[in-house]
């Protein structure tokens, strides 16, 4: 890697590993205190605050061989903001927990600040990473806690989709499924184990679909947008529309009626992270948002799509489906 002096996390202190990740990152946005103290302090100024978290395992989650530092960073990133957003919230601060093995370079972790900084660049400007924690570990593992504010406006839950509402999601939907499988397909060596990826030997699409997969961009801004235009229901689309559409359904007692994309990846494949609302009917769809369907009494099945049940789970679930990910 260019620029590496090789470097590692077993041949280093803790302070010298966090100096370098500091040094990566951005100032605190608008924290009252910041990274270098025992715990930073953020403002809340209509007094509540909204947090999640997500946790990225090398192996069932990521594989060092396809994805950079600075795509971990942001993909680590973005599937955190994206839950915050799906509240109808903004996005203000991040905070990153890193377990990594002696034998990572500290240009890696580096990097991946990097691709966290660029995270919240892009997608929510006034965010930033305020703190976190470093150790080692066998397994490389980034856990990131998002924070938001609703800036006055209540939260927008998935339980509040009600028979007459219109669904519709914004962002792109199969795409890093497509991505998924361009990799376990393409990069993978006779015993199954990943390979680095050759961009040279993708076409246009697929590169467009490898960093959907590995570098999501989400609509994060349209979750505060979707809660001013009155969305009844929101959340992230992270495991496919059905099965996420299906939560929905079930936290609201009602039927949500899909209509037939046509692409069998729009319905089942994950880690988009679009955003998935229901608006009262003859409301306006914020724009970025598209009409996906309808919300119905509750019925036999909590979802259907083109007036039929959907065959399977219609998505990914990691304590199912993590062994036909393995290799």
């Amino acid at each position: 890697m260019p620029g590496d002096d090789g470097e590692t996390v077993g041949g280093s202190s803790e302070r010298a590993v966090l100096a370098r990740i500091l040094g990566a990152l951005r100032g605190s946005s608008r924290a009252l205190v910041g990274p270098g103290d025992d715990a930073a302090v953020l403002a809340a100024p209509d007094g509540r605050v909204v947090v999640t978290t997500d946790t990225l395992v090398h192996g069932p989650d990521f594989r060092l061989a396809w994805s950079s530092g600075r795509d971990l960073g942001f993909k680590a990133a973005a599937v955190n903001l994206a839950d915050i957003a799906a509240m109808g919230a903004r996005p203000t601060a991040l905070f990153v927990a890193l377990a990594a093995p002696e034998a990572t370079r500290l240009r890696f972790l580096e990097d991946l600040a990097t691709g966290l900084r660029e995270a919240c660049d892009e997608l929510a400007p006034v965010c930033a990473v305020e703190g976190g924690d470093l150790t080692v570990s066998d397994t490389l593992t980034v856990a990131v806690t998002a924070v938001g504010v609703l800036d006055g406006r209540e939260p927008v839950l998935r339980s509040g989709a009600r028979p007459g509402d219109v669904v519709a999601v914004a962002g792109a939907l199969g795409q890093a499924a497509r991505g998924l499988a361009v990799l376990f397909d393409r990069f993978r060596d006779d015993l199954g184990e990943p390979v680095p990826v050759d961009l040279a030997a993708l076409s246009p699409d697929e590169r467009a679909a490898l960093t959907a997969q590995l570098r999501p961009s989400p609509p994060i801004a349209l979750g505060p947008v979707a809660a001013d235009a009155g969305a009844t229901a929101l959340m992230d689309v992270s495991d496919g529309l059905v099965l996420d559409a299906t939560r929905m359904a079930e936290a609201s007692g009602v039927t949500i009626a899909l209509e037939n994309p046509g692409d069998p990846l729009a319905l089942s494949g994950g880690e988009d992270h679009a955003l998935l609302a229901t608006f009262p009917a003859g409301v306006p769809l914020p724009e970025g948002f598209r009409p996906a369907g309808v919300v119905v009494p509750r019925g036999a099945h909590s979802v259907t799509v083109g007036g039929t049940p959907p065959v399977g789970r219609g998505g990914w679930d990691p304590y199912q489906d993590w062994d036909a990910h393995r290799g």
